[in-house]
């Protein structure tokens, strides 16, 4: 069965090349009351009923009131997931002290946040996807995810899973990235794209590229590049990576234009993708692709240079084992420059 997610989809109503996640600053225990909003509103876009709004909203008050009493600048990113949206996701970001005791602070009940006393062990048992990753003086990252329909409650890391933070510059409404993943069960195509500057005129640039590549989801990466090169003549034209990968040949292959990182990352390695001088769009040589081996156990990084390139994994230890879209979010945490739009992918696919 095939599955795509993208930028495109519009969160409350937005226009397509809209932000795919909402950023809320969380300091002051007054901003609770406004994360409970904005994820109920998203809740009701997603379909939920009376029950999952519930969940939803426990799962929110916790994560934000934990933010407002014990983290330095804390943010909750919220967006809708699906095509069309079927689900709510969370990831609260901070740079506090970090949890010592994570098997405690898991325990169903504990909280120290002075809060109802759901705790982490609860918000586990009832997202329907939950992982979190702490680490002393550095903060912690916090993902969950709630469906319209409950299922799959193990509270565990999905190794086939996949992260995304997405979020335009702070004074643009319109962001100028945007990303597809197309999956089937044997095969994932990956794209991202970012927009030359920023605004509603990046925005149209970097979307022009998401749906060329959706209509040409099953064609090879240079492909794709140099179809959505020519959609996109008259715009201001885009960096733009496609990254395929097919682990039954252990194999990714990889095109790109422009300043897109791409990074392939394993337990003991790390391999930078090339990519090829140009602009999409605009001016551009012959489109190159190139191989690389893939390991199961592998993840895919992209991201946009809104997010500086000089960071290491290996200074997170135990992060890749867990759930990518902790990875996406300790990255963007960490790495945001702050004065552009800033996306990162993170993506790992099931053993086959």
């Amino acid at each position: 069965m095939a599955t795509a997610e993208s930028s495109s989809t519009p969160a409350l109503g937005e226009a397509l090349g809209g932000p795919a996640s909402i950023a809320l600053t969380v300091s002051d225990p007054s901003h609770v009351g406004e994360v409970r909003r904005r994820a109920n509103a998203l809740g009701v876009t997603a379909g939920f009923g009376e029950n999952e709004l519930g969940t939803l909203a426990v799962i929110v008050t916790e994560a934000a009131t934990n933010l407002a009493r014990h983290a330095a600048e804390g943010i909750i990113l919220l967006r809708l997931v699906g095509t069309p949206p079927s689900a709510v996701e969370l990831l609260a970001l901070d740079k506090g002290p970090g949890i010592r005791d994570l098997a405690k602070a898991m325990s169903d009940g504990y909280s120290t946040a002075g809060s109802a006393g759901h705790g982490l062990g609860a918000m586990r048992r009832m997202a329907t996807e939950f992982d979190v990753y702490s680490a002393p003086e550095t903060g912690t990252t916090l993902f969950a995810r709630v469906h319209a329909s409950q299922r799959s409650l193990t509270g565990e890391a999905d190794p086939g899973a996949t992260g995304v933070v997405c979020l335009p510059m702070a004074s643009e409404r319109a962001c100028g990235d945007a990303w597809l993943i197309d999956r089937t069960e044997h095969r994932a195509l990956v794209v991202l794209a970012d927009g030359l500057g920023h605004g509603a005129d990046a925005a149209r640039a970097a979307e022009t590229a998401i749906r060329t590549a959706e209509q040409h989801a099953r064609h090879s990466p240079s492909r794709i590049i140099e179809a959505a090169h020519g959609a996109m003549r008259g715009t201001r034209g885009a960096a733009l990576a496609v990254a395929e990968i097919v682990p039954s040949e252990q194999r990714l292959t990889f095109a790109g234009i422009g300043n897109i990182s791409g990074v392939i990352v394993s337990h003991d390695d790390a391999k930078s993708l090339a990519s090829l001088n140009g602009i999409a769009g605009h001016e551009m040589r012959a489109v190159r692709e190139f191989i690389y081996p893939w390991i199961g156990k592998a993840c895919l990084i992209m991201h946009s240079d809104g997010i500086k390139a000089r960071w290491q994994l290996g200074t997170y230890p135990g992060l890749m084992a867990r759930h990518p879209a902790l990875v996406a979010g300790t990255l963007f945490r960490d790495f945001t420059r702050g004065r552009d739009d800033a996306t990162v992918l993170a993506v790992r696919m099931r053993d086959l």
